[in-house]
């Protein structure tokens, strides 16, 4: 009998109608390369082989791995990759063929650092569809001036459309968490001036919504300078959540150049 583990933040999807649901809005072709992070029990897995027999799973618990080597064979090829998702190389993973699309029911206790992990690789990847804890969806798509708009929503928004698509009650799941959750759609933009942005575009939003209560002229000292800031049209004494993410892309753009 396996059990959810708690130190891999593990709540086992069992609804029928929601994995379907889940299937259909992948809505996933023979051929195409699909990615599953954190399959589980195989729930969604063997779902989605019915209409691509070819996936790759990546899966940290050993004990899972064990049993989808055991069923995988029944439904396609099932490729496993045993390994912390945080570790996987998803560029090399795709190497010259079709971009990824990735899917996935992330443990909520990891969810942000693999969100910020795939941007890494958003080259690699064509799209994404993950079950996420509704505040964190609530968190990707909030718009400048909302109270929850923070550094995950402009790194998100920057590089990728974010679309919410519904939310998924606690009783869909085993164990029984205690929030509700949700799927979100990622779409990389496939920017190539944005992906060269994405360093000078971090070090400005850890420092900006580092210290949410402060100014920008104070959150960003040693970061951009007063002129920057006017340079883009936002002002000194404005605060982090009230700018939008073009004003943080054209910051640093300006700091790129004159770094």
């Amino acid at each position: 009998m396996i059990t959810a583990r708690k130190r891999f933040g593990q709540n086992f999807l069992r609804d029928e109608r929601v994995i379907d649901r889940i299937v259909r809005s992948i809505a996933p072709k023979p051929g195409e390369r699909l990615v599953e992070i954190g399959p589980g029990r195989g729930a969604m897995t063997f779902q989605l082989m019915r209409e691509n027999p070819q996936l790759t799973a990546i899966e940290i618990d050993r004990d899972l791995v064990s049993l989808l080597r055991e069923q995988g064979p029944q439904h396609g090829e099932l490729t496993i990759i045993d390994a912390d998702v945080l570790t996987v190389d998803f560029t090399s993973l795709r190497g010259a063929g079709e971009r990824l699309r990735v899917v996935g029911n992330l443990p909520y206790n990891i969810s942000t650092p693999v969100l910020f992990h795939l941007l890494d690789h958003q080259e690699a990847i064509g799209d994404m569809h993950f079950m996420l804890q509704r505040e964190v969806v609530e968190r990707m798509v909030a718009p400048p001036g909302d109270k929850i708009y923070g550094r995950l929503s402009v790194a998100l928004q920057a590089q990728c459309e974010v679309k919410r698509l519904f939310k998924v009650a606690p009783g869909s799941f085993w164990p029984v968490p205690k929030v509700d959750s949700a799927i979100v759609k990622l779409t990389p933009r496939h920017n190539a001036e944005r992906m060269r942005l994405a360093a000078p575009l971090d070090r400005i939003l850890r420092a900006a919504f580092g210290q949410r209560r402060k100014t920008l002229s104070n959150a960003l000292d040693g970061v951009a300078s007063h002129d920057q800031l006017q340079a883009v049209g936002i002002a000194p004494s404005a605060r982090a959540e009230t700018i939008s993410v073009e004003r943080f892309l054209a910051l640093a753009a300006v700091i790129d150049i004159e770094n």
